[in-house]
């Protein structure tokens, strides 16, 4: 019997490695372009379901569109180059989950990668934009390149209970934009963690906010807004332009209830500019941003100064980071 099926052999423990990351009973839908060299071993693996279900795609738009919401479908990406897109993704689909073939906990490099290249045409704002509920997104490094004015964001966040997992978000294009952004986030209920977002190579241009993370309500979709989200675990990256340059940027109604950002990281390369505030917000008058456990920024002159952002973070100083001798 060969080994190159999904009962047996390398076919089973494939089938048995995405059941680990999400059990479901919904269906499996691969997507690896013609180009990967394992192809062909992955033809005979994923096979047509004996329903007429196709579930082997050479794009991530193709195996989006056969995915059923509310299913717990999963869409596992193949990590041998860019998964490219030709327009938008709009995930509006609920209960759909992202998962790479790329399972090795990267916190950023990660190999499956969606790409919305430079030189596509389009009038939307994103190249993936969330809304639906309850879908999950794993080991995916996301890419915009496209410099068309009309793509303010990598990402566009505005579903519910999304949960990002070892993600990554990059935007190499519209550096000297105050607005343009890796993430728009309206979601309710997102979490990100062990997810980078932003660049240390890529320099801000100019004296220019450029944010990592843009808070702007309504800009995902009407009346959505950032309401409970949590990063645990995160990296947030800059090369500034000047001491406007900010990692997070949001307005005085931006944040509803509460963003706690837990044991992160804001790290301003030290070839640049040293921001001014790793989080520029107005005074928030509809809910707060709690600082937790490690948060700690580096080459800023503050982590965070409006009203509204509480810090629930220990003193840090120098000497604090010597090991004491132990004595029992």
């Amino acid at each position: 019997m060969s080994t190159y099926n999904s009962n047996v052999g390398y076919g089973r423990a494939f089938i048995d490695s995405v059941a680990n990351l999400v059990p479901t009973f919904g269906k499996i839908l691969v997507v690896m372009p013609s180009t990967d060299p394992n192809f062909d071993r992955i033809s005979d693996i994923v096979q047509v379901d004996p329903d007429g279900v196709v579930r082997l795609y050479q794009t991530v738009a193709a195996a989006y569109a056969a995915a059923t919401t509310q299913q717990d479908d999963v869409i596992v990406l193949s990590t041998y180059g860019n998964h490219e897109l030709t327009a938008m993704l709009d995930v509006s689909k609920s209960r759909v989950h992202f998962v790479s073939m790329d399972t090795f906990g990267r916190l950023y490099g990660q190999r499956a990668k969606i790409n919305y290249a430079d030189g596509i045409a389009t009038t939307d704002a994103f190249a993936v934009k969330n809304t639906g509920v309850g879908n999950t997104f794993t080991g995916i490094k996301f890419l915009n390149n496209n410099t068309n004015a009309q793509v303010v964001a990598t990402f566009g966040e505005g579903g519910e209970y999304t949960v990002f997992t070892n993600c990554e978000f990059y935007n190499s294009t519209n550096l000297d934009s105050d607005t343009v952004a890796e993430i728009v986030l309206n979601g309710d209920s997102t979490q990100f963690f062990n997810c980078t977002i932003g660049s240390l190579a890529d320099s801000v241009s100019g004296n220019k906010v450029r944010p990592g993370v843009l808070l702007t309500a309504g800009t995902v979709g009407a009346g959505k807004v950032s309401r409970d989200v949590l990063f645990d675990g995160c990296r947030f990256w800059k090369k500034a332009g000047g001491v406007t340059t900010s990692f997070i940027k949001g307005g005085a109604t931006d944040v509803e209830r509460v963003m706690e950002i837990h044991d992160c990281q804001f790290i301003a390369n030290p070839l640049g500019s040293a921001p001014a505030t790793a989080i520029t917000v107005a005074t928030l008058t509809v809910g707060i941003i709690a600082l937790t456990g490690d948060t700690v920024a580096f080459k800023c002159t503050a982590l965070a100064t409006a009203t509204g952002v509480f810090s629930g973070l220990t003193t840090k100083t120098a000497a604090a980071h010597i090991a004491l001798q132990a004595t029992n």
